[in-house]
């Protein structure tokens, strides 16, 4: 794998800094001076109507920013991900997320490092199809032979965060009368509250960990498998033969690992295991056997279709020129900002309260991709790197935060999202609700961009003091992302769209954008302190002070 570039030594971030040095937005006058702006700078990526014209964005930029895409050879190390190459260099690993989603039959076909591909993705699929079709319509029971009428994803980080959101954006479509829910916070409120009202002979829990031993994951199987065989035995239904606990965990549990043994050791049937690679990261990994609950609450069918709407996206950015590449304009335009305009946090809004749990999907995917300080060599960045992504749907966030995006000091650049026909159509007095959040979303990247002068102010009647207060500078960037309705292939759109500005970003830093070695300090540091929460005093002595007295104010207070 060759050496990253260092962007900071190409022509285009000389040349970017210049224009940087004499920048002075005005999109008032920009909109006013070009009537072709917003259809210029309008971009179609599959279902995905992207209009970028209120970035702060000219021509002049556009070229310097996609020169900075040619000097730091974004598409070859796309091209070399496609096929296979090792750019994962820290873990010595290809990144083939996009091979999951790569259509039956595809070619040339993908082999790599001797293993096909797409023969083992397309047999875990077919693998995935045939289980959710068992459980959907009643093949596959409970111990007393009751039909499943919830399952309960035990994940964390990829293994839940993508899920959780999939089923959530895409409820709709889960007619089948089969509940999902997902436990992942090793806090055991989580797992109770989640467990409160189900009936243990209905429910299937899937344990999604690739090598079976994440301590959230397990420790909450462990506490569910408990649930379940205390749920059986109170209503008679756990006999006290040999075997009988172990046959409740196989009607009860499958398993989303390729660590067989330790799969079996647990009670699960490693037939009932649907494994995946070490090529695919977690929070690339939604649509793998990850996505297992989702096939089963929503249909395999829908499982496909979001599968196809990712790879409408990877074909996007494999054919489309630069200058049009919707995923590599707005990884671009992050960088500009980021690295030359000094923003530091990202805004997510989706106008769609089905996207609730978007905005924190995307902070592990872009966050713990991008919030590196090395580049793949191992080298120091020449460059800043990651933003902070954040968000919450509209119209919610309008009633807390947008008061800092429109008038505070900070810029934030913001991603609009919205669906011209929702999931629910409704109507108030005869107004159309959906309309009436529409003109919402239409509103607010209009105000961003254009704000109100003080002349406007004062012509309202408006004089004094106050004035200031109600002018609004505008020139806050924003991106309108619409598509026509949230279906399974719009949501795979969305998703991969940010999986490949984060890659632009990554490659543009020179940095491995798919290892996350800054969380296993922690983890590893959490198993040294456990036994002292629970009374060694061994353990508490190799404690720094303020974790001793931490521990202390514990072990005072903790109720037996």
């Amino acid at each position: 794998m060759s050496a990253p570039i260092d962007p900071t030594t190409t022509a285009a971030w000389a040349r970017l800094a210049d224009l940087e040095a004499s920048f002075a937005p005005d999109l008032r006058a920009w909109f006013a001076a070009d009537p072709t702006r917003a259809t210029r700078y309008t971009k179609q990526l599959a279902d995905l109507h992207v209009d970028l014209s209120k970035n702060l964005l000219t021509d002049e930029l556009l070229a310097a920013l996609v020169a900075l895409a040619e000097e730091t050879r974004v598409l070859d190390r796309y091209r070399a991900m496609l096929v296979g190459e090792h750019i994962n260099t820290t873990e010595d690993r290809a990144v083939l997320h996009t091979a999951l989603r790569r259509p039956a039959g595809a070619e040339p076909g993908l082999v790599v490092d001797g293993q096909d591909v797409d023969h083992d993705v397309q047999e875990v699929l077919a693998r995935i199809d045939a289980f959710a079709e068992r459980v959907r319509d009643g093949q596959w029971r409970g111990l007393t032979g009751k039909r499943v009428t919830h399952v309960v994803n035990i994940g964390i980080g990829g293994s839940d965060l993508g899920p959780v959101m999939v089923y959530e954006a895409l409820q709709p479509y889960a007619t089948a009368g089969i509940e999902a829910r997902f436990v992942s916070n090793i806090d055991p409120t989580d797992l109770a509250q989640k467990t409160a009202d189900l009936d243990p002979e209905t429910t299937l829990f899937v344990v999604a960990s690739k090598t079976f031993t994440t301590l959230e994951t397990l420790t909450n199987a462990r506490l569910a498998r408990d649930w379940l065989w205390a749920g059986l035995a109170e209503r008679g239904a756990l006999g006290d033969a040999d075997g009988a606990r172990a046959e409740a965990v196989a009607h009860h549990f499958v398993a989303v690992s390729t660590a067989l043994d330790k799969v079996a050791a647990f009670g699960i049937d490693p037939t009932n295991a649907f494994g995946f690679w070490d090529w695919v990261g977690g929070r690339y990994s939604v649509d793998s056997a990850i996505g297992l609950t989702l096939a089963i609450a929503l249909g395999p069918d829908v499982f496909r279709e979001l599968l196809s709407g990712f790879h409408a996206v990877d074909d996007h950015v494999a054919t489309t020129p630069l200058e049009d590449n919707v995923p590599v304009l707005m990884g671009l335009l992050n960088i500009w900002y980021v690295n030359f305009l000094g923003a530091q946090t990202h805004a997510v809004l989706p106008y769609a309260q089905q996207l609730h749990r978007f905005p924190a999907y995307l902070q592990q995917l872009t966050m713990e991709s991008n919030g590196k300080s090395v580049r793949w060599d191992g080298s120091p960045v020449a460059t800043g790197t990651g933003e902070v992504f954040w968000g919450e749907p509209g119209t919610n966030g309008q009633h807390a935060f947008y008061q800092l995006i429109h008038q505070g000091t900070l810029l934030i650049p913001a991603d609009f999202i919205a669906f011209v026909n929702p999931a629910y159509p409704l109507e108030d007095g005869g107004q159309d609700v959906h309309e009436l959040f529409l003109a919402n979303f239409l509103a607010q990247t209009k105000a961003l961009a254009f704000g109100k002068t003080s002349a406007e102010v004062e012509a309202e009647g408006t004089t004094g003091a106050l004035v200031p207060a109600r002018t609004f500078a505008g020139n806050r960037p924003t991106t309108s992302i619409f598509a026509p309705a949230l279906t399974p292939a719009a949501l795979g759109q969305l998703v991969a769209l940010y999986e490949h500005i984060t890659f632009v970003q990554g490659v543009v830093w020179g940095i491995n954008s798919f290892d996350q070695w800054g969380v296993e300090l922690g983890k590893k540091l959490a198993l040294e302190i456990a036994p002292a929460l629970g009374g060694d005093e061994a353990a508490l002595a190799g404690q720094d002070a303020s974790t001793r007295e931490l521990v202390a104010y514990y072990l005072a207070h903790r109720e037996d």
